[in-house]
Parts: C-alpha cells; sequence; structure tokens
C-alpha cells in the first residue's frame, strides 16, 4: 500500500466526530420517530403500541394525499420555474451586464437577487402576508390606484389564490440561489466554444441553447435535485403565512405532521406522516441521483 493512500486513511478519523454526532442527532431521532409511529401517543404518559394502525388510517386519510399533492406542486415554484428564470437571468448578467456594466454592477446584481435566501423565512413571510393583505398591502394598494380593483383579491384567504400567491413568493426566494450556482458555473465554461458559434453566426440565444447549457448540466442537475428535495419538506412558508388554510388549499406534509404533533396531540399520527415524507424524499434523492450519473449530468 502506498504512503499517499495511507495518509489519505488517516484523514478518515477526522471525520468521525462529525460522523459521530450526525449518527447520534439525526439518526436516532430518526429511529425514535419510527418507533413512535407505530404507537398512540399523546406526548405524555407510555406510548400504546397499535402497529400499523397510524399508516393504515394515514393512507385513507385524504388530507395526508392533498398535502402530497400540494408538495409537488410546490416543485414548480420551488424547483422548475426557478431554474429557467435563473439559467436566463443568470446568462444575462454574465454575458451583458458584466461584459458593459462592468463587475461592480453584476456583483450587486447577484447579491441583491440572493438577498431573500438568508432572511429568516419567518420574516419573509411577515413581510409577504402584509404585501398581500386585502386591505391595506402594498400589491392590492398598487392595483386599485391602477384603476384594477378587480383585481385586488384576498390572496390568502381565499382557495383559489392561495398557493399562488405562495408560488410567487417561493419563486422570488427561490431564483436567486440558482442565479449564483449557475453564474459560478458559467465562469468555468470554455469561452472559445461560445467564440466558434459565434463566428460561424449564431445568436446569443442559439449560442445559449446549443453551447451554454449543455455545459452547465452539472450545476442544473445539483440545482434541481436540491430544490425539488426542499419544495417536498417546505414547511416555514405555509407555517407562517397560511397554517395550511383556507381548509386545505395549502396543506403540506411537513405542516400536516406538525399539526398533528403539536395541535391535535396525535404524536404516532404525526410521526407516521414524517417517516413516509422522510423514507419519499430518501428514496427520490437517491434515484434522481443515480439517473443523473447513468445520464451522466454528475461529474
Amino acid at each position: 500500500m502506498s504512503s499517499r493512500v495511507q495518509q489519505t486513511r488517516q484523514y478518515y478519523w477526522y471525520a468521525v466526530p462529525g460522523i459521530t454526532a450526525f449518527a447520534a442527532l439525526v439518526g436516532g431521532s430518526f429511529a425514535y420517530n419510527i418507533y413512535l409511529s407505530f404507537n398512540n401517543w399523546q406526548g405524555i404518559g407510555t406510548p400504546e403500541w397499535v402497529g400499523l394502525a397510524n399508516y393504515q388510517e394515514l393512507f385513507h386519510d385524504r388530507v395526508f394525499w392533498i398535502s402530497f399533492l400540494h408538495a409537488f406542486e410546490f416543485i414548480f415554484a420551488m424547483s422548475l420555474i426557478p431554474t429557467a428564470l435563473g439559467l436566463m437571468i443568470a446568462a444575462l448578467i454574465y454575458d451583458f451586464i458584466s461584459k458593459h456594466f462592468g463587475n461592480a454592477i453584476s456583483t450587486f446584481l447577484r447579491i441583491s437577487l440572493y438577498v431573500p435566501q438568508i432572511i429568516a423565512l419567518p420574516v419573509v413571510g411577515i413581510l409577504w402576508a402584509w404585501m398581500l393583505s386585502p386591505n391595506v398591502g402594498v400589491i392590492n394598494t398598487i392595483l386599485r390606484k391602477m384603476g384594477l380593483s378587480n383585481l385586488a383579491l384576498n390572496w390568502l384567504g381565499q382557495s383559489s389564490t392561495a398557493m399562488f400567491a405562495l408560488s410567487i413568493m417561493m419563486i422570488w426566494i427561490q431564483v436567486g440561489y440558482t442565479i449564483v450556482i449557475f453564474i459560478s458555473g458559467m465562469s468555468r465554461l470554455d469561452p472559445y466554444l461560445d467564440e466558434a458559434a459565434q463566428l460561424d453566426g449564431a445568436t446569443w440565444f442559439e449560442r445559449f441553447r446549443i453551447v451554454t447549457i449543455p455545459q452547465l448540466y452539472p450545476e442544473i442537475s445539483v440545482v434541481l435535485l436540491t430544490t425539488t428535495v426542499a419544495a417536498l419538506k417546505v414547511f416555514g412558508p405555509v407555517y407562517v403565512m397560511t397554517n395550511g388554510g383556507p381548509g386545505d388549499a395549502t396543506q403540506v406534509p411537513a405542516y400536516f405532521s406538525y399539526f398533528h404533533f403539536f395541535s391535535t396531540l396525535k404524536v404516532g399520527y404525526g410521526a407516521s406522516i414524517a417517516t413516509v415524507l422522510a423514507l419519499l424524499l430518501t428514496v427520490l434523492a437517491i434515484g434522481l441521483l443515480k439517473f443523473q450519473r447513468k445520464m451522466g449530468l454528475l461529474r
């Protein structure tokens, strides 16, 4: 065995404390959650073993399936749309704004667009709840001043618009993350390919579609994976802005689990929801990673 391999193996010992802490905190908590999912418990006293009763009730629960449907709808607002917008905006910043207005302006734009990512979700939720307020919200005020009073709706108080309003907010939050990732990816691209396409008479959009996007497949795959997982486990915006309402219009699995943990005190039932969600996220993440490796999207 070479000295380099031995030296590399020595570094593994430095990961032991972190792995141990992760296994104890995350793995132990998840194992206990699985145990609770087979029990009837209200948070106090001794859990009562009920076997698969919670899961049987779960799969016949209409709200449970609605919550997962809404989580998959959030994939459009938190993954697909921000990825598409992020690609276009990143290309505009990298190809036009940076070259014609300088790095200072492009850096300012990147920072400004990324700010929603670093603001605490409760603050973002309160801000958007005020903006979407039917009476004093800035959005409805502007619409009324423009003579569009018929569009001044109770955005978060109507089942028909609550999901749309949350989706707009999530696009605003997520798009900055995708822009930063894609601009970083563009800095490693081969400029000679773009120059060759330009000499052949290709327009900017043709170069973007044929040259830039294929070279960004690794970044695109990472962004799609991380944002899809985030969409399926979304909790903060729903908790702060709608509490899953009105009715079940914005109910999602993470909030549905929280609701049964702390409102109905059906801890075992809430644990079964959390277990199903965790298993789904694990299977989805593994499946996406394998698909991306098979397609050669990850390096």
